[in-house]
Formats: C-alpha cells, structure tokens, sequence
C-alpha cells in the first residue's frame, strides 16, 4: 500500500489544528492509501505543541516536528519534507486556506504520471486592491528576469513525488524560496486552479515585510539579472551625464559658475542615489554568499515523535 505524507507548517495555529486534522483524517478513510499527518511546529507561543501532543497520542497517523524557534514558514516546510518517510509529500498550510478537498485530485494526477502536482490560486476579491496588484506585479517582474516561470498565484500547496522530495532535500541553499525551487528541479509537473477557502481561525502570519522578503529572495535566489540591470543603469546616467559637459564648459569660460550651484547640487543628488542603489544590489547578493558560506542548517529540530 502506498503511503502519503502531509506536511503542516504550523505557527500560533491551536484553533485550527484539531479542525485540518479531522478533515484530513476524514478524506483519506475511504481511500486505500496508508498516510502520516506531519505538523511541524515553527516555534508556536500559544497552545499548538500541546495540541499537537495530545493528537499525537490520539491516533497513530498523527505526528509532530518541534523546531527549536521560529525559523519561518519556508524552513519549517522543509523540516518536514527532509523528514517525511512517503511515497509522495503533500504540503499545505493549517488555516484551512488551502482547500483539502483538493488532496484527491491531486492524487489522482499523481497516479496518472506526474512527480508534481502545484496549485494556482485564483484571484480572491477579498484580498486587498493594492495586496492583488502588488502580487500580479511581483510574478510579472520576476518572470522577466528569470529562466524560472512561475504562474500568478502559484502556492506552497503541492504534491511532490518521493524522487522530487529526494533531490529538494539534497539542495543546501540557505535562502528558500520553494515554489520556485520546486519549478528548477522539473520532472514531469500539473498545475491544479482553486480558490482560496476562508481562514478558519486565527489572523495570519504574512505581514508586509514578510512578504516583502519572500518576494525579495524570489528574485535574487534565481536571477542576476538586478546585477546587469544596475549595471546597464551605471552604463546609461554615465553617458546621460557627458550631455552635462557643453554646460560645464561653458560656465566655465564664461566665468558664471555660481549660478550653476543649484543644478550641480541636483545632479550630485541623483547620481548619489543611483550609487547607493546599485550598492545595495551588489551588498544583497554579498550578504547572501556570506550567509551561505556559514553553511548553517535551515532549521534546527528540538523534538519529534517521527522515529
């Protein structure tokens, strides 16, 4: 019988874990598949390792990963991808935002070939005007500059096959950006649309700046085109600013060089601000090979009842 695991992260989640375990534990009662349910608690302050303890001991499909703190979202669906024992994982968040309803269509895509099943969410009404366009502007952006395309909307709700699962957790990039990890590594891939389900309970965990981030390393982890771009701008300010010499030459021969002042101050400005823009460029791309080069792990595991 074939096996099936599930990976929850889960963060400050008490009131929905208890809620996605009886819906998963319900889908999969018809079907002849053996499966673990993994949670993988990323450093919860409320109740979550508690709750997740006592289901646990309740039924035997139920496991739990601690981490040692809050490592973030991406490091802890990894934990549990590293450490899932399946024939295929399946990955998902615990707000019930992710539809389970969809675990058997995606089975099913799985049994007909493919190694990854990935889920594209379609634009919800209720998220923000400014939230929609900033993501559409993100998948855009990012697409242009990278040999990597990910649809809009794409999500870390995916099945992947055991030998995809393999070589994820064979990658050691300290920088994660899953879903378009998942994309470089190929292998035969299907793309399921859904709409997202109401959050159960709890607020969520993606503020701005964590969103922010994500977008951030979804650009730099699998393009160096902002290197070339700042490169480009550098090259374009440096012979838009030989136009400028005409005048300099002029003021100077004419002697009227304070009227000049003014202008000089401008431009010094705006170039000053290209400068440290392009620096900022270089200094993301140093700082990630620095951390790189620590080579620490993405996560350290506290407890778990996976043997």
């Amino acid at each position: 019988m074939k096996k099936i695991s599930i990976v929850i992260p889960a963060y400050n989640e008490e009131g929905n874990i208890r809620v996605i375990a009886g819906v998963i534990t319900d889908i999969f009662q018809p079907l002849a598949y053996d499966y673990e349910l993994i949670f993988v608690n990323d450093g919860s302050t409320d109740r979550t390792p508690d709750i997740l303890h006592e289901l646990s001991r309740e039924d035997g499909h139920i496991y739990y990963i601690e981490l040692s703190r809050n490592f973030g979202h991406q490091s802890a669906l990894k934990a549990g991808m590293d450490c899932a024992r399946g024939d295929c994982v399946i990955t998902m968040d615990c707000d019930m935002q992710h539809p389970p309803h969809l675990i058997n269509d995606m089975l099913a895509k799985w049994e007909e070939g493919y190694d990854v099943v990935y889920t594209r969410r379609l634009e919800d009404k209720r998220i923000p005007g400014f939230k929609r366009m900033t993501s559409r502007a993100f998948y855009k952006f990012r697409n242009k500059i990278s040999d990597i395309e990910l649809e809009e909307g794409t999500a870390d709700f995916r099945l992947v096959d055991r030998r995809v699962a393999q070589v994820f957790s064979s990658l050691t990039e300290s920088d994660l950006f899953i879903r378009g990890m998942i994309k470089w590594i190929g292998f035969k891939q299907y793309a399921i649309a859904y709409e997202p389900g109401e959050r159960f309970s709890g607020t969520t965990k993606y503020t701005v700046k964590s969103m922010f981030n994500l977008a951030l390393k979804g650009i730099t982890s699998f393009s160096v085109s902002p290197l070339y771009i700042a490169m480009y701008i550098g090259f374009i300010m440096s012979v838009l600013s030989s136009l400028y010499l005409p005048y300099v030459l002029y003021s100077h021969f004419t002697g009227d060089t304070t009227s000049g002042w003014s202008s000089i101050i401008l431009t010094v400005v705006f170039f000053g601000g290209i400068q440290l823009m392009i620096l900022g460029i270089l200094g993301i791309y140093l700082g990630r090979l620095f951390i790189q080069s620590k080579n620490r792990p993405n996560y350290i595991i506290k407890e778990t009842n996976l043997s």
